[in-house]
């Protein structure tokens, strides 16, 4: 998306840059309630729930009552939302009592509002009015409705009232603005290019995976092809990790209940798990795990440690379970199962600065290598106005805290601090990087703990003889093998470098005559450990070549009459002609272009 020097004014009194995600998270959340004015306008009667921002715009789920919504009516919509922009409405915030607050949703008769009021208390409630439609929201908002100057509409889907599957089914309403035209111009293009590089898409005709009602939602399969690549991508983490001193682990897809009220897991996680699972033993209930650190601080309880031992680093591609609701799920990048490139490392305080950076080091070693150059750093603490989410001491948290914003800082990252986004047992720094077309995606992770090795009274045995407790760092250079999968697919628009792709050689005989030729080539390529096959089916050549680049092959040897008369193959790369090379010029030209891409 464009940068620009845009600025918005903000109801809490600040003039903020366009350029900046607090202030577009601000902007599309007004946006959502412009939306909402124009929906009660010209659908009287209309009930809301929620109307957030997310990644790219926003959203509002509304019950309509009986009347059906359509694509066509979103431009209706659309062109209220502009006439009433225009209309130099601004946003007025007022503070509300809970008893005057419920009696103006039970007047207006909308529901949804009542349940949210019931949960508030009292003294923390707050209005917000634009025109004649007034909502119940903490707010900030935009200043000035009139800086919304482009709206885009983009899709209808169904939710459930609070992601409940017993409750309402409510009209979810997703929509884009800006402070420009232009950006939405760019906008606009952008989408239609992310819909050519949809990795669900590129995932089909690439063969890689697929999903089953059968197996059950959000619950991928990964076909052949998708299993090579899913395996070129750990062994590709697996080597560097054992250069690096990590330990490779593996633990069970489940655990005992305890395990997990001993990590805080079941407590904080309970309702994004799936349910406890009963055994034939009466009273024994076992959990599909949700995160592998409680598992590995068990492995680390399993025999003393000494000081010496640290830092002790176990790795593991664990797979985990989360019950996301089914309106979230969205191919690979947000799945009920998914396998994480996890490790813990466990080591003492003063190892904990350099273990951190050393982290950092190997999360950019593998964007570099992938090519994706443009990220920044997300430091996400806790709320410090709602610590009832998290565990541990303050001055745990502090320590923690202070631990990634020096290590950040002392590796030059650009960084956004974003409260409220800390896992319930300790702050992160994510990575947020950047696609081909500009889109961001979080992958990779890192986590400073010092609450689970307590919880898990894991220890080690100081110099001077007494009972030290460890600090525990988590991380993920991927995040997980499914979103990072998706998120290479759309970077690359399915054109994965030679290295990760599954297939990277199709041999092509022109006839059948050249058979035995193809399989010669294929044997020496194989035989050099390059990833190659044959297409010899009773096809022409160019119908052949058209099916293989859905595939997104990158090279392809043709062999016929002139190439087994001068025992060469004539070589294809993306589609653009490489000329003819002997078979082993053609190995060697293969592991060259592969050693260019890894290098790092």
């Amino acid at each position: 998306m464009i940068n620009s020097m845009q600025t918005i004014a903000i109801t809490d009194g600040t003039i903020r840059p366009w350029d900046d995600a607090e202030t577009k998270k601000i902007f599309w959340h007004s946006s959502a309630h412009l939306m909402a004015e124009a929906l009660e306008a010209l659908y009287p009667g209309v009930r809301f729930g929620v109307g957030p921002a997310v990644e790219t715009g926003f959203y509002y789920d509304v019950d309509l009552g009986d009347r059906q919504i359509t694509e066509a009516d979103l431009r209706e919509v659309e062109k209220k939302m502009m006439e009433l922009a225009k209309s130099k409405e601004t946003f007025e915030r007022k503070e509300v009592s809970k008893a005057d607050a419920l009696k103006y949703f039970t007047e207006k008769g909308d529901k949804y509002k009542c349940e949210l009021i019931k949960d508030l208390e009292d003294g923390t409630i707050t209005f917000y009015t634009n025109g004649n439609f007034t909502d119940l929201c903490r707010g900030p908002h935009i200043k000035h409705v009139d800086d919304i100057k482009a709206i885009k509409l983009t899709a209808i889907a169904g939710a459930y009232w609070k992601g409940d599957q017993e409750r309402e089914q409510l009209t979810r309403i997703y929509g884009v603005s800006f402070p420009k035209k232009s950006m939405l111009d760019e906008y606009l293009v952008m989408l239609e290019e992310a819909k050519k590089r949809d990795h669900r898409k590129l995932g089909k005709e690439m063969e890689l995976f697929t999903f089953s009602s059968r197996v059950g939602l959000g619950l991928p399969l990964w076909l052949p092809r998708g299993a090579v690549m899913r395996n070129i991508l750990e062994n590709f983490l697996r080597k560097k990790q054992g250069e690096l001193g990590y330990l490779p682990v593996v633990t069970p897809h489940i655990g005992n209940k305890d395990l997990y009220v001993t990590s805080g897991h079941l407590a904080k996680y309970g309702k994004d798990s799936f349910q406890l699972i009963k055994t034939p033993q009466e009273g024994e209930e076992y959990m599909l795990k949700p995160m592998n650190c409680p598992h590995h601080c068990e492995i680390y309880r399993s025999s003393p440690r000494s000081y010496r031992d640290l830092p002790l680093r176990f790795a593991e591609f664990g797979t985990v379970y989360r019950y996301e609701q089914s309106g979230e799920l969205h191919g690979l990048t947000r799945v009920r199962g998914f396998t994480q490139d996890d490790a813990h490392l466990f080591c003492r305080p003063d190892q904990l600065q350099d273990e951190f950076e050393k982290v950092i080091d190997l999360i950019l070693y593998v964007f570099k290598t992938l090519n994706m150059t443009e990220y920044m750093a997300q430091i996400s603490l806790r709320d410090p106005a709602n610590k009832t989410k998290y565990i541990g001491s303050d001055e745990n948290w502090e320590k923690a805290e202070k631990a990634i914003m020096v290590a950040a800082e002392k590796k030059g990252l650009k960084t956004v601090v974003e409260l409220g986004e800390a896992a319930f047992y300790g702050p992160k720094l994510d990575f947020m990087v950047k696609d081909a077309i500009g889109r961001q995606w979080q992958l990779g992770t890192i986590q400073v703990d010092y609450n689970l090795p307590e919880r898990f009274q894991l220890e080690y045995v100081d110099a001077d003889g007494s009972k030290r407790r460890p600090v525990m760092i988590h991380r993920a250079p991927f995040g997980s093998i499914e979103r990072f999968t998706a998120v290479v697919l759309e970077h690359t628009a399915g054109h994965l470098p030679i290295w990760l792709s599954p297939d990277q050689v199709k041999i092509l005989p022109i006839s059948e005559k050249y058979a035995d030729y193809a399989e010669k080539v294929c044997d020496l390529l194989k035989n050099s450990e390059i990833r190659a096959s044959i297409d010899s089916r009773n096809e022409t050549l160019g119908k052949r070549i058209r099916e293989i680049s859905l595939l997104r092959v990158p090279l392809i040897a043709i062999v016929g009459e002139k190439e087994l008369a001068e025992g060469t193959v004539s070589v294809r790369r993306e589609g653009v002609d490489q000329g003819s090379m002997t078979a082993e010029q053609f190995v060697d030209y293969i592991k060259s272009a592969v050693a260019e891409e890894l290098k790092n």
